[in-house]
């Protein structure tokens, strides 16, 4: 039985994968068994090669899943998760931000505490710029209050788990995935523990201002129903707020004789804000039924290109080639 599964996906990190695996290497060999479950997202450099040079070196710990296009870290995390044999698994990075030094404290300490489930890491310290931070708590604190399930502020998804709560996940497959969303949701006895972020070995973050935001809404809305009901109180209280203006209007028509351009404005003025309200309500409603248009559809969660994984039966090709 392989003790830990390494998670790693992957999107253009040609320059930072071999350094991640010797790191890997230095922080395990000869202190655990292990395995690397690399997924190239659909790369469109050369991390494809980088990948199958260090498989073709040390088949015996690497399996290397490629995807037909880029289908996103949601979706390279699940496939690593489909892949893994070991009895804890960890979702962790490949551009050296979050070290395999991390990982190992957090393997202890689930072997050391057997009623933990998870042991999950959050930045005590951020590196990123104040704007970012700023939106991020912001998410935490807005999605608190209209979630039905609590996420902890700053935690990653930097994180070890046993096979129990992998084999959960697993079993979640709706198409949008929101993994901070979801560990929450499967439950299970959770430990937190502070880390630092480093910075990047080389290259520039995949997640930009607007992906960031795309993904925050997107995680509001596959675990929270409570936006569907904005249109409800909104209509209430719209519905209220006309009819007391309307009788304001009509009041101050008969005392003081306003003219028919003045009122007429602030009608228009008043449609306007409601046309507005109701867009922004339908909007919501949208994006309800556009996740549940895709998610009916029944498509995979990603395509399988290639597989390299070891197999004890065919030792002498250095694995199989699924």
């Amino acid at each position: 039985m392989i003790k830990l599964t390494l998670a790693v996906p992957c999107f253009n990190e040609e320059d930072n994968v071999g350094a991640f695996y010797e790191a890997v290497k230095r922080t395990f060999d000869g202190v655990l068994s292990y395995e690397i479950v690399f997924v190239n997202d659909g790369s469109t450099d050369n991390t494809g090669e980088r990948l199958r040079k260090i498989y073709d070196s040390h088949t015996a710990n690497v399996t290397v899943v490629s995807f037909s296009r880029n289908f996103g870290k949601e979706s390279a995390v699940y496939a690593a998760l489909q892949h893994s044999r070991g009895e804890l698994v960890c979702i962790i990075d490949s551009d050296m931000q979050q070290s395999p030094d991390v990982a190992l404290e957090m393997v202890r300490y689930l072997d050391e505490h057997a009623d933990c489930d998870c042991c999950a890491a959050y930045q005590e310290k951020r590196i990123e710029g104040r704007t970012i931070s700023f939106f991020k708590d912001a998410f935490y604190s807005f999605a608190d209050k209209l979630s039905d399930v609590k996420m902890r502020h700053s935690a990653s998804d930097f994180r070890v788990f046993r096979r129990n709560v992998a084999e959960a996940l697993m079993d979640m497959k709706e198409y949008h995935r929101f993994s901070k969303g979801m560990f929450s949701w499967v439950g299970f006895n959770t430990h937190y523990i502070p880390y630092t972020a480093e910075s990047r070995l080389t290259g520039e973050t995949k997640w930009s201002f607007s992906k960031l935001m795309k993904y925050a809404f997107s995680g509001i809305i596959s675990f929270s129903t409570k936006p569907l009901r904005i249109p409800f109180y909104l209509g209430g209280l719209f519905t209220a707020a006309g009819l007391v203006w309307l009788i304001v209007i009509a009041v101050l028509g008969v005392m003081n004789g306003l003219s028919d351009n003045y009122r007429m404005n602030i009608i228009l003025s008043f449609i306007m804000l409601m046309s507005g309200l109701i867009l922004v309500c339908v909007g919501i409603l949208c994006e309800y039924i556009s996740q549940v248009f895709i998610q009916v559809k029944g498509r995979p969660i990603y395509i399988e290109r290639s597989c390299m994984t070891y197999s004890e039966e065919n030792e002498e090709d250095k694995g199989t080639v699924l």
